[in-house]
């Protein structure tokens, strides 16, 4: 399937107007980096429709049509943007903890006899290390991985609130009942959930220079797909608030924090909690990337959230999706491609027999895209229906659409692209870890440039509370001038 089919596919099972899809212009062919997959189809497609989306926006605001170009070079330095991310010219990312990553376990049937641990966060490594019973050392732990079947310690990860994984194939993904149950969902379930007068995009901010100009949008997430997904309505002119909870790790926030707001309120305090309430019932839009069920249990559920806001759209990402026995599972890109056979298909693609992994987070890139147009794409029913709406994407199932592209012959034989490659992309700003150099964003509107008003800052930089214009402005300013 080629970038434009996807994005053609995308936009009519989003009910959007048809005649949208010739303001999008779409330019390269993969492999841009060296996959089996078609990882640049993907990028292209996810970026472009949801740029596309904020055009449909601008259309309903002014009447003015726009175009939309995504070039593929681009759209794969995108989806690869924490990687070439600088802070005062040095790298923003240390590699890994030394724990996580794949190993051998004691083979078995099947399941070609490795797990993935991921062990980002630190309550995560030290579960693992508990579960193991073993000392912080990747010799230790790989000692201790040999006297386990892998889907034996799969499920007792998961039984303590763990993420680690069992290698599959796509054969074997295919015949678990989780694997059985993500083709079923759809890629972007965009569901009515409450009624709500029509809501025009001028009632916010009648003059606004941007597509989603005057919007509030909460953003309770913290790793990549659900932030790529703040950060891209940010960059279309949403303001953005980052809520995290107050001693919880903060994962690039460098980089997927541009644009935003960055506020902390703890959940477990019922007095916060009614902040959270209080910023909810005057935004437009929720986000969450919470495991399934634990923001609900705090009382965030999408039908208390349209009942104390009619209009709302609500967006919720998990990594599984909402059917089958996996759907409360915690997962990760990189453990998602390792469960459902895309590991096992790259390496075995490049002749390799140890697993090989996509040559970037694409699952995590593309459902945050993905997440922005079906907001996008619910706003605009917003605009044109009126109701309240929820908006649900997994990492599992995009992972499924990604194999849905299809395949590339000789995908290994162009080189991996590096900064020097692509240095016509960054752009240098402040921020509010040192000057800042990154990829700017892909999607190229004729009318309204994508860009972020607001730097990247720490956690807990801002009170829970939404910014007036002159407030925003004297926020970007102080740290320029810093």
């Amino acid at each position: 399937m080629t970038a434009e089919q996807a994005l053609s596919s995308l936009w009519h099972d989003a009910g959007l107007p048809a005649d949208t899809l010739a303001d999008a212009t779409l330019s390269g062919a993969d492999p841009c980096l060296p996959s089996s997959f078609a990882v640049g189809a993907a990028a292209v497609a996810s970026i472009a429709a949801s740029g596309l989306a904020a055009a449909a926006l601008w259309r309903l605001r002014t009447g003015h049509r726009q175009t939309v170009a995504v070039d593929m070079r681009h759209a794969c330095a995108e989806f690869r943007s924490e990687q070439y991310l600088r802070i005062n010219g040095k790298p923003a990312y240390p590699e890994g903890d030394g724990i996580g990553g794949l190993y051998p376990t004691r083979t078995g049937p099947g399941h070609h006899g490795w797990v993935r641990l991921h062990t980002n966060f630190p309550h995560h490594r030290d579960g693992v290390l508990r579960l193991l019973r073993c000392e912080a050392d990747r010799a230790a732990v790989a000692a201790a991985l040999l006297g386990w079947d892998a889907v034996a310690l799969e499920d007792a990860a998961a039984e303590a609130g763990l993420a680690v994984t069992a290698l599959r194939s796509f054969a074997e993904w295919d015949l678990h009942p989780q694997g059985q149950a993500v083709p079923t969902l759809p890629l972007v379930s965009i569901s009515q959930i409450g009624s709500a007068s029509p809501e025009p995009l001028t009632l916010r901010l009648p003059h606004a220079s941007r597509p989603l100009g005057g919007l509030k949008v909460l953003d309770l997430t913290r790793v990549i797909a659900g932030p790529v997904c703040g950060r891209t309505l940010a960059a279309h002119g949403a303001e953005v608030m980052n809520v995290t909870g107050p001693g919880l790790p903060s994962y690039r926030v460098e980089d997927l924090g541009r644009g935003k707001l960055a506020t902390q309120i703890d959940l477990r305090d019922p007095r916060a909690r009614g902040a959270l309430l209080g910023l909810a019932e005057e935004a437009d839009v929720f986000v969450q990337g919470y495991r399934p069920g634990a923001i609900a249990a705090r009382g965030f559920t999408p039908q208390r959230l349209a009942d104390l806001r009619p209009g709302i759209v609500v967006a919720s990402l998990s990594a599984y999706g909402t059917a089958g026995p996996w759907a409360d599972r915690r997962g990760f890109d990189s453990l998602v491609q390792t469960a459902s056979g895309l590991n096992v298909a790259e390496a075995e693609a490049a002749g390799q027999t140890k697993p090989r992994p996509l040559p970037m987070q694409a699952l995590d890139h593309a459902s945050g895209y993905l997440l922005a147009f079906g907001i996008m794409a619910a706003l605009h029913r917003r605009v044109t229906e009126g109701g309240s709406w929820h908006v649900q994407v997994s990492l599992a199932r995009t992972g499924h659409w990604i194999r849905s592209l299809g395949r590339i012959e000789n995908g290994f034989s162009v080189p991996d692209q590096t900064a020097a490659d692509i240095a016509d992309l960054f752009e240098t700003t402040p921020s509010g870890f040192g000057e800042m150099t990154a990829i700017r964003h892909a999607a190229q509107m004729s009318e309204t440039p994508a860009h972020w008003d607001l730097p990247s800052v720490p956690l807990g930089s801002h009170m829970p509370r939404w910014l007036t214009a002159s407030e925003r402005r004297f926020t970007r300013d102080r740290i320029g001038a810093e």
